[in-house]
């Protein structure tokens, strides 16, 4: 299995196909596994790097509580340079998205393309901050996600219309998250704690120069998708697409509409092997 020394702390991730690199970027409380419908249609024309977050997948945990939005973004070049990544796209979804603007703003000369899917860049809402604090004070105190917080989780993630045609991917992310290791859980509140306490990155949005993909489901609880609207104003050039019947893993719940937008996207801005 591959795996990177960054920090003194081992980062897993996924090599697959060759070509122009692709770096992307998973969701919260999800692995680089959630990126799998997308892997195996891009790696046919790109080499595509899919690191798992720490303390998630089989990632080691980060280093200190809460771990800064920031220090993600860091950790991921420190990966691009590992693998001798001098130019690269970036695909990231939540949180992935959230270290993609970081990286983009920090390395732009290194970025050829940028996707930003199901993601905000402004502060966390006041009101959801403070239930999801909640949320994690509760996991914390029992050492596990416990079944009220799972059935809660179901909504925020995923459309209406996903739990009527794909019932099985909602029980499934359920089942994973009652499963995970009690050693497991400080470190991935630690990560949840840096993106639900992070510093906004809105009035920086207009120094992004790369080409800009964005990204959201239409039924995007969590990231509605007028905040993506509001980042596609900021950013120059940005093109937005807004997904029907698809929540916040809309890379899961469209596959086939959202794996159309980024081979036509990244056909555009990176060159295709072969």
């Amino acid at each position: 299995m591959p795996y990177v020394n960054i920090k003194g702390r081992q980062m897993f991730y996924e090599d697959r196909g060759s070509g122009f690199p692709v770096l992307f970027g998973h969701s919260y409380l999800w692995a680089s596994s959630m990126w799998e419908l997308q892997v195996e249609t891009l790696s046919r024309s790109y080499r595509c790097i899919v690191p798992d977050l720490w303390a998630h997948g089989c990632s080691d945990p980060p280093s200190e509580s809460p771990y800064p939005v920031e220090a993600l973004a860091d950790d991921m070049w420190s990966l691009a340079q590992a693998l001798g990544l001098n130019r690269f796209a970036v695909i990231g979804l939540s949180v992935g998205g959230m270290w993609g603007v970081h990286l983009a703003l920090a390395h732009q000369e290194a970025i050829a393309a940028l996707v930003l899917m199901d993601t905000y860049v402004g502060p966390e809402p006041e009101e959801t901050a403070t239930r999801y604090f909640e949320m994690m004070g509760t996991i914390e105190k029992l050492g596990k996600i416990p079944p009220p917080v799972l059935e809660a989780l179901g909504p925020i993630f995923f459309s209406p219309a996903t739990f009527q045609s794909n019932p099985s991917l909602v029980a499934d992310f359920k089942a994973k998250l009652a499963s995970l290791p009690p050693e497991q859980i400080p470190g991935i509140l630690a990560i949840g704690r840096g993106i639900f306490s992070r510093t906004s990155l809105l009035d920086r949005l207009g120094e992004i120069k790369v080409p800009t993909l964005i990204i959201v489901g239409a039924d995007d609880k969590p990231r509605p998708p007028y905040e993506a609207q509001e980042m596609a104003k900021l950013i120059p050039n940005a093109r937005l697409e807004i997904i029907p019947e698809a929540g916040h893993i809309s890379n899961l719940e469209q596959p086939e509409r959202v794996n159309s937008l980024l081979i036509s996207f990244l056909k555009e801005h990176c060159p295709a092997r072969g």
